[in-house]
Order: structure tokens, then C-alpha cells, then sequence
């Protein structure tokens, strides 16, 4: 049992109501002997935990996914009940003070134990957490999108996506964030849901950041197909679906700092590879919107077809809760046609 800075206290941890209540005497924590009870609810245990981890309100929003303002709402009411102040905060600072630090283990213990409460009542704790793996884009909220789900262990082999997806199909990952078709989904015996989709642009030099059409951008492929199968495919579709023109190079020069000197040497815009999606840009380099239309590149979450495992069902679930369509049915938007999440005939699981 966790006594959460209380010696005699009573814990009872609601799953259905998602809530803790704590019941008894404040013992040494506030330093009295009065009678105090209280209900505080899981969740803002978690908000306070998350709080106490980034030490910035903004940031903890983020990764809670809800508004700042709510966030501080709810960290006051948990103050109140508590009739403790958990953070010292200015305008430019946020600290704990020392019975938000007395505070913090326990908490952290109890939102631990409530999960794996949340997995034992839900048939889902496991001995071996769930194997993901990804290609470049991933979400940064692996663990709280998780928690109470099942555990997950990001791999650190980041490989192409034709790779990835393999590797699921064959079993070495049980989920993998990268980019199929729907004849890759056939070939492995695989299923995809949306999980994110990238806007690619053009890179040009010079200083020009106007918008380009599709049929005036470059597009590099490589002939190290054993890398860069994926974008090889999606490059040609695009290509033959615009007109747009085609080099083709052998230097791995499709991204990095050999595709910036592509990109220089040709003088005209060139489609970006979304491995570079982010990537910083050198002097005398710009990004120019790619329109008529916009090429949306798909990132997929797959496991096997038939999966038995309800951990990791239930983590597709949760990675992909709310998700949508992310713009891919906007006008003017194009992916492949043999994109599992095309507008037109959605393959998704």
C-alpha cells in the first residue's frame, strides 16, 4: 500500500472512476496531528507529477494534451484539498517547494500503481512490454499515451520503412511506425492505422520562399533501393503523376548534407525527403511550398493481421485514438493511390 506522506492513511483506487481517495491523519507531512480528509482524483496526481517533471506549465500541457489554463486549474484545486502549496511560480519559474518535493515520490509510486492496477483489471499486464519500432517520425509521448495500457519499448534499430514493416510481419517487432502501401500490407499479411502524416515541400536555393507547383519540383531518387525502397516508390508516383522531373543519383544524396549540395547544383526546387522533414537548413537553402497539388506523405502504425496479443491491440488503440484523417482529405492534397489511407478507398485497420 502507498501511504502518500500519510502513516495511517486509507488508499482505496477507484479504476472505473479513474480516482484516489485518501482518507486520515496529516502525520508529519504538514507537521500537525488535526484529523484531515480529502479526495483527490488519479488524474491530478498525474498532472502534478507531470508538472513536478518539466518544472514548466506550457511544457506539461503538451504532454497531458490539454490547455494550460486547465492544467493550472486543476493544480490549485489539488493544492486546496491538500491544504498544501506544491509549486512556487512567477510569471518566469516554477519550482516545488519542499511538500511538493516530500510529495512527489509517493505520488509518482501511486500513479505507477494505478496503472498497473488499470492493466491487471483490463487483462493486460505482460511480462514482455510491447516491441515498436520507427523511421523518423514518432510520437514524443510514447510513455503517457501508454500508461495504463501496457508497457513499450522503443527499438533502437531506426531503419527504412520497407524494413520495419518486414520485421513486423516476421515478429521481431510487434509495431511499427513507417510508411506502406496497400500492397505491402497484402505481401505481409499486415494492418495500418494513421498515425501521422507530413507535408512535404521543396528545397530551394536562392531566396525565393514562394509556393512551386508539383510539376515544376524535382524529385531525387536513389538507386540504393535496399534504403530507400519507400521513398523510391513514392517519388516515381509523384513524378509520373505530375510530370515532375526525375534525377536519379547513387551518393545517398536523397537527404542529409549531399542532398543540400544537390539541391544547390540543380538551381531549381527539389521535393524533400521527409526524413529531412525538420532538419535544419545550411545558408542560402529554403523551403518553398509544393502546391497543385500539396504531396502528403503517410505514416502508418501496422502490426500483424490476426494479432492475438491484447496489449498490443489495445496500445493501436491509444496511439491512435482521435487521430482522423490529418488533412488527407483537404482539397488540393495528394498521396498515392495505392496509399492504404487515401481519401477514396481507406484500407486502415
Amino acid at each position: 500500500m502507498v501511504s502518500f506522506g500519510w502513516s495511517d492513511a486509507w488508499l482505496n483506487v477507484i479504476a472505473g472512476a479513474g480516482d484516489v481517495r485518501a482518507t486520515g491523519p496529516v502525520g508529519s507531512l504538514l507537521g500537525g496531528c488535526a484529523y484531515y480528509a480529502a479526495t483527490v482524483e488519479l488524474r491530478q496526481l498525474r498532472y502534478f507529477v507531470t508538472v513536478a517533471e518539466e518544472l514548466n506549465f506550457g511544457r506539461a500541457a503538451e504532454r497531458l494534451r490539454i490547455a494550460g489554463p486547465s492544467l493550472s486549474q486543476q493544480i490549485k484545486a489539488l493544492e486546496r484539498d491538500l491544504k498544501v502549496t506544491l509549486f512556487d511560480r512567477d510569471r518566469r519559474s516554477v519550482a516545488l517547494t519542499q511538500a511538493g518535493s516530500s510529495l512527489l515520490p509517493e505520488a509518482r509510486a501511486l500513479v505507477a500503481q494505478a496503472d498497473e492496477l488499470r492493466r491487471r483489471a483490463q487483462g493486460l499486464a505482460m511480462s514482455e512490454p510491447v516491441r515498436i519500432g520507427y523511421v523518423n517520425w514518432c510520437p514524443t509521448d510514447w510513455a503517457e499515451r501508454a500508461a495504463g495500457v501496457a508497457q513499450v519499448r522503443v527499438d533502437t534499430w531506426v531503419m527504412p520503412s520497407h524494413t520495419q514493416a518486414a520485421r513486423v510481419s516476421e515478429g521481431s517487432l510487434d509495431l511499427a511506425i513507417c510508411w506502406v502501401q496497400g500492397a505491402d500490407l497484402d505481401s505481409l499479411s499486415l494492418q495500418a492505422r494513421l498515425i501521422g502524416v507530413d507535408r512535404l515541400y521543396a528545397l530551394s536555393a536562392g531566396t525565393d520562399e514562394s509556393p512551386v507547383t508539383a510539376r515544376d519540383t524535382t524529385v531525387l531518387i536513389d538507386t540504393d533501393a535496399a534504403s530507400w525502397s519507400s521513398w523510391n516508390r513514392y517519388g516515381e508516383q509523384f513524378a509520373a503523376a505530375f510530370g515532375a522531373p526525375v534525377m536519379r543519383t547513387d551518393d545517398g544524396g536523397v537527404t542529409g548534407p549531399t542532398f543540400f549540395e544537390h539541391v544547390r547544383r540543380l538551381g531549381r526546387p527539389v521535393l524533400n525527403n521527409p526524413k529531412g522533414q525538420d532538419a535544419p537548413l545550411p545558408a542560402g537553402l529554403v523551403r518553398r511550398p509544393v502546391v497543385a497539388p500539396t504531396p502528403l506523405w503517410t505514416w502508418s502504425l501496422v502490426w500483424r493481421r490476426g494479432e492475438s496479443s491484447p496489449a498490443v491491440l489495445a496500445v493501436v488503440d491509444e496511439f491512435t485514438r482521435g487521430t482522423g484523417d490529418l488533412v488527407l482529405g483537404a482539397p488540393d492534397t495528394w498521396v498515392p493511390d495505392d496509399d492504404p489511407h487515401h481519401p477514396g478507398h481507406c484500407r486502415g485497420g
